[in-house]
């Protein structure tokens, strides 16, 4: 692997152009990554990031390469190895399970819409990441990176040692530790952006309905999304691209129809920050240790040495406001059940209240962590017709949208707002608005953290030219030491 030390932060872009020059070919980097995972995930500190590869991937990858020197290459992703988190169908030889070993023998009947984006684009589906089982949405504490069937994922800064985020936590750690050139994760609140900040890596959750719902096991359709995880905002920007389109299954991205971009790396501008307005709330800011809050400073005097304005503090209106998490217990009954009665009849289990008894009967194996929010959401009526929720809904929306980043947004005339690693993650997933996570740093025990740039909806373009200006002036991402 040594003569290859180059690739391990190389972009897309550098990628591309060592293709058609004749310098590597997508063989050669399937099989490098394949010498990592072996080496790292497999073997060595065994992260444990990813629970099974494609058995074709070497041949996609010779194929690939056979096309290329035939017909050229079809995109930037053309013979490009991406992860794939497990809750995202994929119809080929691999199975999705959402981490539980309930659905450990499922095989989706076709490809989530997303995934037959990427193979139109020439990427090659590397393999399925481990995860925090059902999204981190079947009980209260289980562990950041669990799942019943992939058992722990580390954080590849601190194995065993420091938090790897959730829940797209093999994502995170399978990419900062360079075993995939790039990878897609899912969000509903929080999962993208938590192991982006945790990995050092750039993270984007996009606007809800940017990218198709469909063929992803849901937690709250109001608020799930996939997204890109990268090293860098270079390949973050060109994977939206890939991902993001209408798709006539998912009624969310009609929304989205003339808003979303084929190509986001029109949008990377070192000079970026120039004139922005960037707005401090800094009541995100108040658990932050001191060590947390230097580091953020030096990030804020970072971007203001780069040319931008920034406002501080800046107050949310709805800053003060309780929030919980019922929206989601609400919608997960029904938007599971419809996902799992159209699986196998060889899967054990169809119904949310079957995967409760299927975990129960194998409690040992499945309940590690318990199950209270599954138990929860089952005692609601699937309908969504419960004033509690039509309620919890409405409110969210207010809270987190007109009283919250669009009225921070007006009131200080700002272009984002920024946030101290995923603190405050939830605010833009309730609205169903883009954020961006980037590296910011390391603290004094190694530990990364990021900063993480959020705006109102379909700003996809400017949150991407902030973070690439942002990265380009401070370069913070360093590889984790393995």
């Amino acid at each position: 692997m040594s003569t290859l030390d180059w690739l391990e932060e190389a972009t897309i872009i550098t990628l591309q152009k060592e293709m058609v020059a004749g310098r590597i070919t997508a063989r050669r980097l399937m099989t490098y990554y394949l010498e990592r995972i072996a080496a790292l995930d497999s073997g060595g500190p065994k992260l444990n990031s990813i629970l099974e590869l494609n058995p074709d991937a070497v041949f996609l990858a010779e194929a690939l390469d056979h096309e290329r020197i035939v017909q050229g290459p079809r995109s930037l992703l053309h013979g490009i190895p991406v992860l794939i988190k497990d809750n995202i169908d994929t119809g080929d030889k691999m199975h999705t399970s959402a981490g539980s070993l309930a659905l450990a023998n499922s095989y989706a009947k076709e490809d989530a819409f997303l995934i037959s984006r990427l193979r139109q684009a020439g990427a090659i589906i590397l393999g399925k990441t481990n995860m925090t089982e059902w999204a981190n949405f079947m009980t209260r504490g289980m562990k950041n990176g669990y799942s019943s069937r992939g058992g722990q994922v580390l954080n590849p800064y601190g194995p065993g040692v420091f938090d790897v985020g959730g829940s797209s936590s093999g994502s995170g750690a399978a990419i900062a530790a360079n075993l995939a050139t790039i990878a897609v994760g899912t969000e509903t609140s929080g999962s993208i952006i938590s192991p982006a900040n945790r990995n050092s890596i750039v993270g984007i959750k996009p606007t809800v309905g940017l990218i198709s719902r469909h063929g992803i096991i849901p937690i709250a359709p109001s608020q799930d999304t996939a997204g890109p995880l990268a090293r860098n905002v270079t390949d973050a920007a060109i994977l939206l691209g890939a991902l993001a389109g209408v798709d006539p299954r998912d009624p969310a991205t009609l929304v989205c129809q003339d808003r979303s971009q084929n190509d986001y790396s029109l949008f990377l501008d070192a000079n970026g920050l120039q004139g922005a307005r960037l707005g401090v709330p800094r009541n995100y800011y108040e658990r932050l240790d001191d060590d947390s809050l230097q580091l953020m400073q030096s990030a804020i005097a970072a971007m203001e040495k780069a040319g931008a304005t920034i406002v501080d503090p800046v107050t949310i209106p709805s800053a003060s406001a309780k929030t919980d998490n019922k929206v989601l217990v609400y919608e997960f009954k029904p938007a599971l059940n419809a996902y799992l009665g159209k699986l196998s009849p060889q899967v054990p289990v169809h119904t949310l209240r079957e995967l409760i008894a299927y975990n129960q009967q194998n409690a040992e194996t499945m309940l590690k962590y318990g199950q209270t929010l599954l138990i929860e959401s089952e005692a609601t009526s699937g309908t969504l017709t419960e004033p509690e929720y039509i309620r919890a809904r409405l409110r969210d929306l207010q809270l987190s949208r007109e009283e919250g980043i669009d009225a921070a947004l007006a009131n200080y005339d700002l272009d984002a707002l920024l946030l101290p690693g995923a603190w405050g993650a939830s605010l833009a997933a309730k609205a169903g608005y883009p954020s961006i996570c980037v590296p910011a740093g390391y603290l004094p025990n190694g530990s990364p953290m990021g900063v993480t740039f959020v705006a109102s909806a379909f700003e996809e373009p400017l949150l991407i030219k902030l973070a690439y200006a942002f990265e380009q002036a401070t370069r913070k991402r360093r590889p984790p030491q393995l």
